[in-house]
């Protein structure tokens, strides 16, 4: 039996310049974080030789790779020829919240498969080879902040750049500004969870065919490349803030969908109780809600948001790994 654990990510800014239809004709960027909360994949061999019983949200059993409904998993298993497997997937926290979990789910199954095949892939490759199934072959509208920001782990500056390739540099913090970073972030769940594609479809469209669009995604890129200077070179840390802010005011702009009323009174709400600035994570239209408040608002927040469930969360800094194996 193999196991492995791979983080949810947190994105701060510059999402949407992650997508193939942004780089091309310039680098994207965004900085953020992968967190405490896991999605947990097994893999062993089933008692009935050459047959597939996969349990996730729903459980298949059959005998033909081509007959299995999940893409991702099917996509994976053909990849790495795995033919007799007896599969599990379990998590911290609900899909289609705005944290990555798809590509969480697609970096974690990439790992324990090349694992079983003998390989030692580092993160990096296992984030390149998810991008090409989710991007490439399954034709997914989504970009490649996931697949990097979940697998490699730990708070990033991450680069994508028009010949395809991907740079990677983390944003290095002393102990006290980065526990002051940690313990001044909120997560607040919505109730709602949603599919993340609609959104990125129409922003995809838009970002080819609308120039205000594409300027919008230059700022954020922009943002991103700047609150990593901010961090690294001048150490206050409350400036993400102000970041996260500034994003969420360009982010609504991109899509009509990525919010509505209900989420702008949670933001307003959160900004009137001593939150600095927050956001909607991932592609919006629900999931978490992030925000940054400084150590004296902390339980002024808390409680206007009371009817929310707050989600504690500390940064994770080894990204995807095997936590088990028996031979």
């Amino acid at each position: 039996m193999l196991i492995s654990r791979t983080p949810f990510r947190v994105s701060f800014v510059g999402g949407g310049t992650d997508l193939k239809e942004y780089y091309k004709d310039e680098p994207g960027a965004v900085l953020c974080t992968s967190i405490d909360k896991y999605i947990y994949l097994s893999i062993h061999e089933y008692f009935y030789p050459n047959r597939y019983l996969i349990k996730y949200s729903k459980t298949e059993e059959t005998g033909d790779i081509n007959l299995v409904q999940h893409d991702i998993i099917r996509e994976v298993f053909k990849r790495y020829s795995i033919n007799n497997a007896d599969f599990n997937a379990t998590a911290d926290i609900p899909a289609g919240t705005g944290m990555g979990s798809s590509s969480a789910f697609t970096c974690g199954l990439i790992k324990i498969c090349s694992k079983l095949n003998g390989q030692d892939l580092p993160n990096h490759e296992i984030a390149k080879i998810a991008c090409d199934i989710e991007i490439n072959i399954l034709k997914e509208p989504i970009g490649k902040q996931d697949q990097y920001g979940c697998c490699i782990g730990g708070l990033n500056y991450i680069q994508f750049n028009p010949n395809e390739s991907v740079n990677i540099s983390p944003v290095l913090l002393n102990n006290l500004d980065l526990n002051i970073l940690q313990n001044n972030l909120f997560l607040f769940y919505t109730g709602n969870t949603r599919k993340a594609s609609s959104i990125l479809s129409t922003q995809k469209n838009s970002t080819l065919n609308n120039k205000s669009t594409k300027q919008t995604l230059h700022k954020m890129s922009q943002m991103a490349g700047n609150l990593f200077k901010d961090l690294t070179i001048g150490g206050n840390v409350d400036i993400i803030g102000e970041y996260l802010h500034e994003a969420w005011c360009l982010k609504k702009g991109l899509v009509s969908s990525i919010t509505n009323d209900e989420y702008d009174n949670i933001y307003n709400i959160a900004i009137s109780n001593g939150a600095i600035g927050g956001k909607l994570l991932g592609a919006g239209g629900g999931g978490f809600f992030l925000f940054y408040a400084k150590k004296e608002n902390h339980e002024k927040l808390r409680l206007a948001l009371n009817l929310y469930k707050e989600l504690k969360f500390k940064f994770d800094n080894e990204g995807s790994q095997i936590i088990y194996k028996n031979n």
